[in-house]
């Protein structure tokens, strides 16, 4: 297994009732470090392009809106496997269908407002990782 690292989002559903302690409480006790971390309002401008894989889906427009709702808190999350890990700390998008004691399961409101975000592969990590922090910010 190797160490790697992975981008966490804290969305706004979660950060407007005041979760962000319980939701990395959760990181850490599955063995993820939080290496970066800062609170941020994402600009309109900014929301669209960091999810501008999906502008041609019919939710794009909602989940900019949401997105930009209310202060986020990204994260860079380091561990053995952490992309992999996270994902499974997460729980399914849908927090109906995720596992009990997951971030989705114990907080989420719907699934739009999940609670969480993160990263799908170690490639895509990298790229949402610079999207947010520059290199001297990673203080792990």
């Amino acid at each position: 297994m190797a160490t790697e690292r992975t981008f966490s989002i804290i969305k706004p559903d979660a950060t407007r009732r005041n979760l962000t302690g319980k939701v990395n409480a959760v990181i850490e006790e599955s063995g993820l470090r939080i290496v970066a971390q800062k609170r941020i309002h994402m600009t309109q401008a900014q929301a669209e392009a960091f999810y501008g894989v999906h502008a041609a889906r019919p939710f794009f427009r909602d989940l900019v809106t949401f997105m930009i709702s209310g202060p986020v808190v990204v994260q860079v999350l380091e561990g053995e496997n952490a992309v992999a890990r996270y994902r499974d700390v997460m729980g399914a998008t849908n927090p109906a269908n995720a596992e009990p004691g997951t971030i989705r399961k114990l907080f989420a409101e719907s699934i739009e407002a999940n609670s969480a975000h993160g990263s799908d592969s170690t490639e895509n990590a990298a790229t949402e990782i610079s999207y947010f922090f520059a290199g001297t910010e990673i203080v792990g």
